[in-house]
């Protein structure tokens, strides 16, 4: 009896690529990744990795050629890479959700138009449009972020009424931005969903995660929220999902309000930082549900054994408290392989699992 095995393409080769290409390992199934960078972090865990530019034509035909199925491990490919992939083979998710998650404006506009609420919005294509929103808002203060490539806190300016607009707006260097309200909230959550080819989905509970300069710091799950909450973040997500018809894994970031309220901040379409837990905590991790849904394999249970921490290894000093995680009871280490470690830089992360 011969088993049938498939080879993932996977565009990018950071350690979401990583864990994602070790998940399918686990599946029998193998990897190529496709990256820009030579020893990326997927690199040293995928049988086959081509290092292209992602507007090289002549790669992108010969990664298509070598593989069955195509996915992406983060929002910043190029759509035209998506688009020319696409009439190759399978591509997933689509680059309709893809579209609409690299540009703030897209994103905002449909999540209001499915009925998920967000934070107060505008856009803004010069400095001029700052004045008028906090005019209209009646308000001294807003968020100003780049339509694209902002994540980690780039891309992004806390404007105030005695700041001068038009030095705020020149530093963005942009043509296309978003202003946003200003929501005081408790804390964020992220809810995840995974959705395979027969429209089947599971979502895992949601995470509450703590930020330190504007990069994820910890992540506890299942958050300490109510069931209700827990219940409607999944609600949303899941809508998302079916809107876009979803086939992958897909995560929405949550601000939870004072008064007990969700409002959607941003989508991620792929596996994510505050999912990092469910590869200790879950029998099925999010990056064994993308690679089993993009693949063509069911979606699998989304249940936690146990209740988690996962905390982020970033730059210099988190590195150095790694002997430490490495002799706690219940600490998974998990290293990304980058051999350079700098201020903001993501090099690994540790899950606690709570007995």
């Amino acid at each position: 009896m011969k088993m049938e095995s498939k080879i993932l393409g996977i565009l990018g080769g950071g350690q979401l690529g990583r864990m994602s290409a070790m998940a399918a390992a686990r599946l029998g199934i193998s990897t190529h990744i496709l990256c820009p960078e030579e020893g990326c972090p997927a690199s040293l865990v995928t049988p086959f990795f081509t290092c292209a530019d992602y507007k090289n034509e002549e790669a992108l035909k010969a990664f298509a050629a070598s593989v069955d199925v195509i996915g992406y491990e983060f929002e910043n490919i190029p759509l035209k890479t998506i688009e020319f992939l696409k009439k190759l083979k399978p591509v997933y998710p689509d680059s309709k959700l893809l579209e609409v998650s690299q540009n703030r404006l897209k994103e905002k506009d449909f999540l209001n138009s499915i009925g998920i609420p967000t934070a107060p919005w505008a856009p803004c294509y010069k400095a001029e449009d700052i004045e008028v929103t906090l005019a209209k808002w009646a308000t001294s203060k807003c968020i100003i972020k780049t339509a694209r490539f902002g994540y980690d806190g780039k891309g992004q300016i806390f404007h105030r009424d005695n700041d001068n607009i038009h030095e705020n707006w020149a530093k963005l260097n942009t043509e296309e931005a978003v202003i946003e309200g200003v929501i005081d909230f408790d804390f964020e959550i992220s809810a995840i969903i995974a959705r395979d080819l027969k429209g089947q989905s599971v979502v895992y509970p949601a995470a509450l995660n703590e930020h330190k300069n504007h990069i994820l710091s910890k992540t506890i799950a299942p958050a300490p929220i109510p069931t209700e909450l827990h219940e409607k973040a999944a609600e949303m997500v899941t809508k998302i999902a079916d809107a876009v018809d979803l086939v992958g894994v897909l995560t929405l970031e949550l601000f939870v309000t004072k008064d007990g309220e969700l409002l959607a901040n941003e989508i991620a379409p792929r596996t994510h930082n505050s999912g990092h837990w469910t590869i200790d905590a879950c029998a099925v991790s999010q990056f064994e549900n993308h690679v089993r849904t993009v693949c063509g394999l069911p979606v699998g249970d989304a249940t936690p054994h146990s209740a988690a921490e996962m905390i982020n290894l970033v730059g210099i000093e988190d590195v150095k408290s790694i002997p430490k995680y490495l002799d706690m009871p219940h600490a998974h280490v998990h290293l990304y392989g980058k051999t350079e470690a700098r201020d903001g830089r993501k090099m690994g992360h540790v899950t606690i699992l709570k007995k």
